[in-house]
C-alpha cells in the first residue's frame, strides 16, 4: 500500500455521493493514507456549500458531511500538508515558465506544487487543467473515474 495525494474534488467524492464516488472510494481503499494540502479544507467547505447553491442539499446535509469530514480529519484519514515557502517558490516557477495558455487555477497550483514538494510522483483529480498541468510539475496525473492516466 502507498500514500496518495488527493486533491479537493476527490476528498468531497469520499463524502458526498456523485459521479465518480465508487471509483474514489474503492481508490481510497486501497492506500495506506490519503494527503493533501491544507487549504483543500477550506475547498471541500466550499463544495459543500456549492450543493446547497445549486439546490442539490441542504444546510442540514452540509453539516452533516461536515461533520463526518472534520472527524475523518481527527482520526488521521487525511494528513493536511502545509503550505510552506518552498511550495509558493514552486508555484511562482511555475507560473514563470508556464505556456501563456494555461488555465491552471492558483488552487490547483497549489496543490501541485504541494504534492512535488512532498515527494509525490502521482497525483488524483478528476479536474482535466490540474491532470495536464501535473507534469509541469514532475508528476503523473491519475484520475480513476474511467478516464485513466494523463
Amino acid at each position: 500500500m502507498t500514500n496518495a495525494y488527493y486533491d479537493s474534488t476527490y476528498l468531497f467524492k469520499l463524502q458526498c455521493v456523485e459521479h465518480g464516488t465508487e471509483a474514489v472510494r474503492a481508490h481510497a481503499s486501497t492506500v495506506r493514507s490519503l494527503h493533501s494540502a491544507v487549504h483543500a479544507r477550506a475547498e471541500f467547505v466550499s463544495a459543500c456549500h456549492r450543493k446547497i447553491r445549486e439546490g442539490h442539499g441542504t444546510h442540514r446535509q452540509l453539516k452533516a458531511m461536515l461533520d463526518q469530514f472534520q472527524l475523518d480529519c481527527r482520526a488521521g484519514v487525511i494528513t493536511f500538508l502545509p503550505l510552506n515557502d518552498s511550495v509558493f517558490e514552486r508555484v511562482e516557477s511555475f507560473y514563470l515558465s508556464a505556456p501563456a495558455n494555461s488555465p491552471l487555477r492558483a488552487s490547483d497550483a497549489l496543490h501541485l506544487a504541494c504534492a512535488a514538494e512532498h515527494g509525490f510522483k502521482e497525483v488524483y483529480s478528476n479536474d482535466r487543467h490540474f491532470l495536464a498541468a501535473a507534469p509541469l510539475f514532475g508528476m503523473r496525473g491519475i484520475n480513476v473515474i474511467g478516464k485513466g492516466e494523463l
